[in-house]
């Protein structure tokens, strides 16, 4: 769906008679250049202006918000911010206006006229004004009423859309389609191409790459600024664990129901219900015929059950619910998420020991019994007594912990001393070696509420206490790197790789090189990559219809552009392409020509068709932007600043 709305943005007919498309959604009929009285400034402030004529920012408003409601319509659920962004609503939008009012202007300068007739037939057409396929008045004025427009409002914007036609129709007049045009088309259609092509991955070279100490001190001399070593900080930090308060901790009466109280939520009962059920299965889409059949079957069971048969007996001979079926068609407690919405219904409307009709749902056909009941609610206070107890405790030792982590930052923070702050805290003070931004802490691992924070700090300087799951932090910088350019023995092993990564693939782009200049002399692109050592694949038949995608290959829009211009006289690539990090070369297997033959006259009259309204559209195109480039058009800064957002 996104990729067929993407290529109709592209279209400026579409653009220019998107009005008429959302004419057809009768909900929103005329709101996309609503001019209506609704109690807003008549006179708003100008958004765009195309040479003098002004376009009010409430008409781009209105445009923006019916184009985004008729996404929202065809998107549901998927239309998110960032799908609004990726479909660009603004920026198509302004284009819109911008066009529309050149257009206009253009008809005008070409004395282009509608007639009254033209104008009442053009209105006469649109369905939302019709009963039974004919106009209706009474209709069009109820809803143009609904729609908050009078008459002569929408008659005169009707106008403007069949002057805007007219001029579209007169900027593609004389477009026309020759024969030649079609043939073209129709070989373009229906030539094929097979290409054959050898990949040079560098990671089949990287093995005859030598390391020569010289090399790669002159490697690492011209590149060294890619090693350079980030800012790196070591930390001194204490631990604080809540588990040492644990025996402190003391609370009263009052605060256990103040606890009770604020965490409520964690002694929530959900509403369940203790089912059996018996299922019988028919899947979506099952015969009517056979449906018929294993509703019966559920009804005799149902009637069998009521004449006094073992429910629990009949579940485990006829359910097809393997999982309940052994249970005899014990299903245990449910909540009302936890099965679909007509199950749901039926269970939780019986009461204990009450049976159910035979239930329809998207599986096949239930029948369910009540073996139980919990309301929802909250779970009283004497019942969950020892639970609040031990998060009270939990909660006050955390307290307890964060207080003491406070009272040491306080204490030492202009110090730094935190050797004081352990001492006095009997705690163990631990030390991390140096690490960088995007790096893991010893002892802490990565925790960007304290590596974020560390190198703002500098030397001796204490941050404040941070939590983390079961413990509290205390930390201070011991001491501060900054970036600096590296020694080669400091990053032997990096440079190395690197340097490895470059020559394989100076030796597999030398080989690719190598199957090119072979090709070219008129040898065989499998011969010369053999000698490479390159695997050799081909494409398979493809047309141009395929764009810039070449099978097997992926996208390679200079290899794709270039394939239909190979032979057998010249069948090589002209260059060493690359994609995905290997180079490639590619060659001309055999080529299918089209069957001319094949070009009846109704595959003519399609192409011809086809053809012309690409045609039209490019010259329309055309002729736009070169009124664009010719015009004197302005933007409201707000519109250019939610266009780059």
């Amino acid at each position: 769906m996104l990729d067929l709305i993407r290529k109709k943005q592209k279209s400026t007919i579409v653009k220019l008679v998107f009005w008429a498309i959302i004419a057809t959604f009768v909900g929103t009929i005329f709101l996309v250049w609503g001019k209506g009285d609704d109690g807003r400034d008549e006179t708003p402030a100008v958004a765009i202006s195309v040479n003098g004529t002004d376009i009010s920012y409430n008409e781009y408003q209105n445009a923006y918000n019916d184009l985004y409601q008729l996404y929202q319509n065809i998107y549901r659920d998927q239309f998110t911010p960032a799908l609004e962004k990726q479909l660009g609503i603004r920026k198509q939008v302004v284009e819109s206006l911008i066009d529309e009012t050149l257009l206009l202007q253009e008809a005008k300068k070409l004395k282009i006229s509608v007639s009254q007739k033209e104008l009442v037939d053009s209105i006469a057409t649109i369905p939302a004004f019709q009963d039974n396929g004919v106009f209706n008045k009474e209709r069009y004025l109820q809803v143009l009423s609904y729609q908050r427009l009078s008459p002569e409002d929408f008659e005169a914007l009707q106008k403007q859309q069949l002057l805007i036609a007219k001029a579209q129709a007169k900027i593609q007049e004389g477009v026309s389609v020759s024969d030649d045009d079609i043939e073209q088309e129709y070989r373009d259609q229906n030539e094929k191409v097979n290409l054959v092509f050898a990949k040079s991955p560098p990671a089949l070279f990287e093995h005859k790459v030598k390391v020569d100490s010289e090399d790669l001190e002159s490697f690492f001399n011209e590149n060294r600024e890619e090693f350079r070593l980030p800012e790196t900080v070591a930390l001194q930090y204490l631990q604080f664990d809540p588990s040492r308060y644990t025996d402190k901790v003391t609370f009263s009466d009052e605060d256990l129901e103040k606890y009770y109280r604020r965490h409520l939520d964690l002694f929530e009962i959900n509403e369940q219900a203790k089912i059996s059920h018996i299922l019988i299965k028919a899947a979506a889409g099952t015969a009517s015929e056979l449906l018929e059949k294993k509703r019966q079957l559920a009804q005799k069971i149902l009637d069998e059950i009521r004449a006094g048969k073992d429910f629990s007996s009949l579940a485990r001979k006829h359910s097809d619910d393997v999982a309940t079926a052994a249970n005899g068609g014990a299903m245990g407690y449910i909540t009302r998420d936890q099965a679909g919405r007509e199950f749901v219904e039926a269970a939780f409307a019986l009461k204990p020991g009450d049976l159910s009709e035979v239930v329809q749902t998207s599986e096949g056909f239930h029948i369910i019994r009540s073996e139980g009941y919990i309301e929802a609610g909250i779970k009283p206070f004497a019942d969950v007594l020892e639970e609040i107890k031990a998060g009270l405790k939990v909660e006050k030792s955390q307290q307890m912990a964060m207080e003491a982590a406070m009272d040491a930052y306080n204490i030492n923070r202009k110090s730094g001393d935190l050797a004081a702050a352990a001492a006095a805290n009997d705690l163990e003070l631990h030390e991390t070696g140096f690490f960088s931004r995007q790096e893991a802490i010893d002892g802490l691992g990565m925790v960007p509420e304290i590596s974020g924070v560390a190198f703002t700090l500098e030397a001796k300087e204490l941050a404040r206490p941070v939590v983390l799951p079961g413990q509290i932090i205390l930390y201070g910088v011991k001491e501060k790197r900054p970036s600096r350019l590296p020694e080669l023995t400091e990053v032997q092993r990096q440079v190395e790789m690197a340097f490895r990564q470059e020559k394989s693939r100076e030796l597999a782009q030398e080989a690719a090189r190598k199957v090119l200049k072979g090709i070219e002399s008129g040898k065989s692109l499998s011969s010369q990559a053999a000698q490479q050592g390159l695997p050799v694949e081909e494409t398979g038949s493809f047309t141009r219809s395929y764009g810039s995608f070449v099978p097997r290959i992926g996208d390679l829009n200079e290899l794709a552009q270039v394939a239909f211009s190979l032979s057998k006289e010249n069948p090589a690539a002209p260059e060493v392409y690359t994609t995905n990090g290997q180079y490639l070369v590619a060659a001309l297997k055999n080529r299918q020509e089209a069957d001319m033959a094949a070009l009846t006259p109704a595959i003519r009259d399609t192409l011809r068709e086809t053809l012309l309204a690409r045609k039209q559209e490019q010259k329309l195109v055309e002729t736009l932007k070169s009124l664009r480039e010719q015009s004197e058009i302005t933007i409201a800064p707000t519109i250019l600043s939610a266009l780059k957002d």
